[in-house]
């Protein structure tokens, strides 16, 4: 069996000959592309996004608010994996069956959207989609006073039951799993008849960034939130201003491409790097300057130059988790123990993540202990390996991030990296096939 699904889907992955010199663009940020999408249509007038992200993720999202009523034409395309689109809102209506994917942020921020809109509106996705946490969602939705049919299960699929209005008022959500939780209730909440109080109860909240992002860019919109404490988050009823955007690159999906400057030796520079942002991403200056690269910011970019050396790292990744995939790939070729901490709702992500990266640096000859909040990983000497992406597009880059140096690496359904990094097969080879 094992054979056979090697056989039939295995990607070699490139062996870098030598150090790499490149400059890269990365498409547009999938977090900042699917919240705007979702403020332009609950904006009062049309809005142009510039350099929206053209993957899976984002196509679904554009496809469940056009099944909304929600007008959205693409206007321009680019060879980066971006595109221009027009959005216009309308009245929101259903009936409708809007797919989710395996996308967390289509899952979670548009079902508050569809309790905006008149008819039944039903929600359902991949089969992992369905053991995804979505119960945060479902009860805070419930106690908004909107209708919800799950069969009390709190998991995909379910229908949410749009009266064309959502009272509003205060909601207590235990958000520990994903920040996703709050960030749907705040993108909505100006659309609510008495706003929205949003307590937040339990563990920490993970991935405060993406939160950060969240409020931000409701502020651009003309919508401020309020802060009552580090838990407590309020938005009054108010209009959503129509905003032309700019979408900055992903800098999560440029993880791989940096890595690549400390795994085989070079230079890669990141086109258009912001010099101020809120995305997460943001986070590797800092994190692969410990890990030992050299790492410079200039107006043409974020540059990551490397030896071919690597140094273990012992760091709390509780706000960018959705780096730990590429930042494990290096702590599996450094050269002394790792700590990735702060992590656990990583088990909730498109697969277990933590179980999945245990398992594939082990299955390579590493050594990787899973942790109550994370994992520990020592040096060992690798081998190749078919490694297997649960299909999870961060678990395909990290095996191509571990094939730049161990021979005899292939990976499980590269196309996987469709979710949020589109042609990343065709990138990497170029990448690796242009080092010295």
């Amino acid at each position: 069996m094992r054979a056979s699904l090697t056989s039939m889907n295995a990607w070699p992955a490139p062996v870098a000959s030598g150090p790499v010199d490149a400059t890269i663009a990365v498409p547009g940020s999938k977090s900042a592309s699917n919240r705007a999408l979702i403020l332009a249509a609950l904006a009062d007038g049309p809005s142009t996004l510039t350099g929206l992200l053209h993957a899976r993720d984002t196509t679904l999202m554009s496809q469940g608010l056009q099944a909304l009523g929600v007008e959205i034409d693409v206007i321009a395309t680019s060879d980066q994996g971006n595109i221009d689109v027009l959005v216009q809102p309308h009245l929101l209506r259903g009936p409708a069956a809007i797919d989710v994917g395996l996308a967390g942020t289509v899952m979670r921020f548009l079902p508050p959207v569809a309790a905006l809109a008149h008819g039944e509106i039903a929600f359902d996705g991949d089969e992992h989609a369905r053991r995804r946490p979505m119960a945060t969602v479902v009860e805070s939705l419930k106690e908004l006073g909107v209708e919800v049919r799950d069969r009390n299960r709190g998991v995909l699929p379910f229908t949410v039951v749009g009266r064309g209005e959502v009272r509003g008022g205060e909601v207590t959500v235990d958000a520990s799993k994903s920040s996703q939780f709050i960030s749907g209730l705040l993108l909505s909440a100006p659309r609510f008849a008495a706003g929205v109080t949003v307590h937040h109860v339990g563990d920490p909240v993970p991935s405060m960034p993406h939160i950060d992002m969240t409020i931000a860019m409701l502020q651009e919109h003309g919508v401020h939130v309020f802060r009552a404490g580090p838990s407590v988050w309020h938005v009054d009823p108010h209009e959503i201003a129509a905003l032309d955007r700019v979408i900055e690159p992903d800098l999560s999906n440029a993880a791989p491409f940096l890595a690549a400057a400390m795994v085989a030796g070079g230079r890669v520079t990141i086109r258009d790097w912001p010099a101020s942002t809120t995305q997460p991403g943001d986070a590797l200056r800092d994190l692969l300057t410990r890990m030992g690269a050299t790492v410079s910011w200039s107006t043409e970019g974020l540059t990551v130059s490397g030896d071919g050396s690597i140094q273990g790292i012992d760091v709390d990744m509780s706000d960018v988790g959705e780096l730990a995939p590429s930042i494990a790939a290096l702590c599996a070729l450094a050269d002394s123990p790792s700590r990735l901490t702060g992590i656990a709702h990583l088990r909730g992500h498109e697969t277990d993540r933590l179980a999945a990266l245990v398992t594939e640096i082990t299955r390579l000859g590493g050594i990787a202990r899973e942790l109550p909040d994370g994992i520990e990983i020592e040096p060992a000497t690798l081998h190749g390996e078919h490694v297997q992406t649960y299909d999870d597009h961060r678990m395909a880059t990290f095996g191509a991030i571990i094939g730049l140096r161990v021979p005899g690496v292939t990976i499980e359904n590269i196309d996987t990296t469709a979710k949020t990094l589109p042609n990343f097969a065709a990138r990497w080879t170029a990448l690796v096939t242009a080092a010295a």
